[in-house]
């Protein structure tokens, strides 16, 4: 499935409702930079539905968002009217040079959709001198606490139903990057996220494994929720379950 696949009104509005945990990661970033005043001017690349921007907005005095779906960000522009956010369509690799560079850049969920060496040399042009940018992603597990049938489900039903779709997974370390740049420092990390069975099956409907069915035509929307349904009621049993996220984030300082 390609990043285009994305760009749907469903899977736009669909993000909205994603578990707001871009606060968690960008709460480490304040830790592991030691960061006390914010940043003038923030960038988020594959801004989605602007929560990774409004998370970064946490540290920055004014932040902008980018997103190759036209939807997505469409949905950004009603959302945060504020003048201290600004919105516009590009690809990664195709930000425009701003009048005053970025201090730093997040990029959330994106890294495995776009083309390294031209999102690299992007990055060299809009970034300031010692600027930072954080790429970063968590996803679901298949793991919930207190209910080991959940593991089954995920792993027996769900994967086989819906496989996960091929996409570049590659870790980055020092040698993939070019000379502009310094990987500082590399972390792994899990958290944990309550959902009742109506909010799970909402995050479920737009992941990529679901997407790439659904846009396919092979099976539809409704099919799908019924199915989820179905299979999940004995888990949750009208109670709200703490599933567990895994994550990861890079620091990588422009030289």
């Amino acid at each position: 499935m390609d990043n285009k696949s994305f760009d749907s009104k469903r899977i736009a509005e669909g993000y909205v409702k994603r578990p707001w945990l871009h606060e968690k990661v960008i709460e480490q970033i304040k830790s592991d930079y030691h960061i006390t005043k914010n940043f003038k001017n923030g960038l988020d690349v594959g801004c989605g539905a602007g929560l990774s921007t409004k998370g970064l907005k946490l540290i920055c005095d004014k932040v902008t968002g980018t997103d190759i779906s036209s939807e997505m960000i469409n949905v950004c522009n009603k959302l945060y009217e504020d003048n201290l956010y600004y919105f516009y369509v590009a690809k990664a690799e195709e930000t425009r040079i701003p009048k005053e560079k970025y201090d730093i850049i997040t990029a959330a969920g994106v890294i495995n959709w776009v083309d390294k060496d031209r999102f690299l040399a992007n990055a060299s042009q809009i970034m300031n001198s010692k600027g930072i940018m954080v790429i970063y992603d968590f996803w679901i597990t298949d793991k919930m606490n207190e209910k080991a049938e959940y593991t089954d489900w995920y792993q027996t039903k769900y994967l086989k139903k819906f496989p996960k779709p091929p996409r570049n997974e590659n870790v980055w370390n020092q040698d993939d990057l070019t000379e502009d740049f310094l990987m500082e420092k590399q972390t792994i990390y899990e958290m944990e996220y309550g959902f009742n069975m109506e909010d799970f099956i909402d995050f479920m409907m737009i992941q990529s494994n679901v997407n790439a069915k659904i846009e396919s035509g092979e099976i539809s929307e409704k099919e799908t929720k019924e199915w989820m349904q179905d299979t999940l009621q004995s888990i949750f049993q009208n109670r709200t379950r703490t599933l567990i996220f895994s994550g990861y984030s890079w620091y990588i300082r422009k030289n």
